[in-house]
This record gives C-alpha cells, structure tokens and sequence, in this order.
C-alpha cells in the first residue's frame, strides 16, 4: 500500500468528476457532441492530479514531474478533441452511431457513458498517483528508461493524431484510406501509443510502494481500445464508408502493433 494511504483522494476526485460529468452531460444534449465528455476526460485527469499534488508529502520535483507528464499528455490530447471533433466539426461518426443503435434510450445510455468517464478518470489517474508517492528522487536510471518510453509514446500518438487530421482535411481524400506515415505500419498508430503511454509508468516506478497501481492504466486501456470502444466502433464506420480499400488495408497492414506491411499476394496466401 501507499504510504498515509491517498486513497481517499481518488474517491474524492471520483465524485467531483461524477457531477462535472453530469454537467457535460447536460451540454452534449444541447450541442449534440458527445466528444465533450473526451475532453472532460482528458481536464479532469489534469485536475485529479493537481489536486493529488496538492496534497503529497514528497519533494517538490516529483510533483513538478508528475504534473508535467499529466499536463503534456492530456493537455495535447484534449486540445486535439477539441478541435479535431468538436468546434466547427460534426460529432463523430461513432458516437453518431451509438445514438441510432441506443434509440429511445439514447440519453440514459449517454448519461451512463458519461459516469463512466468519471469512473476512468479515477482510475486512470492511479500511475500518477504512484508517481507522486514514490519517495525516490526522479533521476534513477529505471525511471529515465520510463521517461524514454513516455516520451516516445506521447509523440507518436501526437504525430499519428495529426497525419490523420491533414488527411481528413483534404477534400481529395473523402472516402479514401490513410497509408503513409506511421499508418503505412499499423491501422491504429495512435490507438498503440496511447496504450504504450500507459506501459510507461509501469517502468517509470518500477519497485516503488503502490507499483501495482500503475497496471490499471494499460490493462484497461487495452480492453478499451482492443475490444470495446476503439478498434470496434473506428473500424465498423471504416468498413462502411470504404469497404473496398479498408478490407485490403486490413489484409496487409497490423491492426494495433506496428510492423511492415505485407503485399497484397502475401495476404491473400495467408490462412
């Protein structure tokens, strides 16, 4: 366990993020976007983790380090949100979806998501947590070798995030299927480096009091992506709107790790 045990902190910013969430709930019925609640996500964690640094009886650097991982990861990524998905932007296709599946129960449905980005919100703020908590001075060589890693993940997910948004941007490419850049390697780059982004702190505090903790992230991240509401859904609006060019795109390329792409005679002789 933790030292003093912060716990409680985190059930704190659990239920302050369950009413802001409740807020953005309201709002998404206005404005018909439901990419607010992503944003709130992404605002919340920064704030769950300045209210946690408020609060840990640890040096000052290790606040200044985990604040600044928190605030350059979900900061860009909020930023991203909001102008990729929702100023002047039509809501996603996904969520456009989910709101003709669900029904008449769309709002319910809708207002249960949202309470669950609360829920992640505290959970996902657990390996920054363990950041704060971790008495060690951050200069050990196992924390840089995480460090590396962040940095590397919080890139790539930022270059992969922008290659598709000068995609979309050009008329010429409606209907088409992005396959340059770090997409030529993978069909979800920037799905991959969110995740590695989370693998990161599991080496960051690598025998550090509360470690355990950290395997929230990835875990979680990896369900979500993998098998609910990333990879699922993105594909399922791609197939619909490019099943042609997508179906050879998903014989020859990886669909989360990336790799060289296979030719098309190679895909087609593989069982």
């Amino acid at each position: 366990m933790i030292e003093s045990d912060p716990l409680p902190l985190v059930l704190t910013a659990y239920l302050v993020m369950a009413v802001v969430m409740g807020g953005l709930w309201v709002v998404q019925r206005r404005i018909r976007n439901a990419a607010v609640g992503d944003v709130g996500w992404c605002a919340g964690l920064i704030a769950s983790v300045l209210w946690y640094a408020s609060q840990a009886p640890v040096n000052a650097e290790r606040i200044f380090l985990a604040v600044m991982l928190v605030t350059l990861y979900a900061g860009r990524l909020g930023h991203y949100i909001l102008y990729d998905r929702i100023i002047g932007k039509e809501e996603d296709p996904r969520y456009q979806r989910l709101r003709k599946k669900w029904g008449a129960s769309e709002q319910v449905n809708m207002f249960v998501y949202f309470q669950l980005q609360a829920a992640a919100v505290a959970a996902f703020s657990l390996p920054f947590l363990v950041v704060l908590w971790n008495p060690r001075i951050p200069s050990s060589l196992v924390e840089m070798l995480g460090l590396l890693i962040w940095g590397i993940a919080v890139a790539g997910e930022a270059k992969a995030d922008r290659q598709l948004a000068h995609f979309r941007a050009d008329p010429r490419n409606q209907g088409r299927v992005l396959r340059e850049g770090l997409w030529k390697y993978s069909r979800h780059p920037n799905y991959f480096f969110e995740w590695l982004h989370w693998c990161s702190y599991i080496v960051m505090t690598l025998g550090a009091s509360g470690w355990i903790y950290t395997w929230v992230g990835p875990i979680v991240m990896w369900i979500a992506l993998v098998y609910v509401t990333g990879i699922p859904r993105t594909e399922e609006q791609a197939r619909s709107s490019r099943y042609e060019e997508y179906k050879v795109y998903q014989a020859t390329t990886n669909e989360f790790f990336p790799w060289f792409p296979r030719s098309q005679h190679e895909a087609s002789s593989r069982p």
